[in-house]
């Protein structure tokens, strides 16, 4: 197996800050991820929002600060939620949507698949944002800072 297949052709895909999602604990940037030519339905959108205010207490405790990226693969749709914990933690809950909506994405291997090329546009605007975030006050001004700090898009 080699790192890159010789039929594989890269393609840009849009990184696109969308609203947040504050719920009453949890307090959530949101990026939208999809090649130009195939954007996200307004209707996944809608439904992915939906999975996470229905979902929340399985994915993180209250408190926590962090994003989410849909990222559009093809005809399916990851979710991944990512929240800040431990103090300097990025953790992740992966879900893929399936005809009968979002399901929890189990990984049973040692070693697996993070973050692609195009998520890691996102991720690695979320780390500077949070080491910002480290370095303020930490108070509610802080937090608000910090969830108004997204990603400007741009083709990644």
């Amino acid at each position: 197996m080699t790192s890159v297949s010789a039929d594989y052709t890269h393609v840009r895909k849009r990184l696109a800050a969308a609203e947040g999602l504050d719920l009453p604990d949890v307090r959530f940037k949101w990026y939208d991820l999809f090649r130009e030519d195939a954007e996200i339905p307004d209707s996944v959108q809608k439904e992915a929002r939906e999975f996470v205010r229905t979902e929340i207490a399985t994915i993180t405790p209250t408190g926590e600060l962090g994003f989410v990226i849909l990222h559009r693969v093809g005809d399916a749709y990851l979710l991944l939620v990512c929240t800040w914990r431990n103090n300097n933690e990025l953790w992740e809950t992966v879900y893929l949507k399936d005809m009968d909506g979002f399901v929890l994405v189990q990984f049973d291997e040692t070693a697996k698949a993070t973050y692609c090329v195009w998520e890691m546009g996102a991720v690695l605007h979320e780390q500077q944002a949070w080491i910002r975030y480290l370095f303020s006050a930490r108070d509610d001004e802080a937090k608000n800072d910090y969830l108004a700090d997204r990603h400007p898009g741009a083709l990644v």
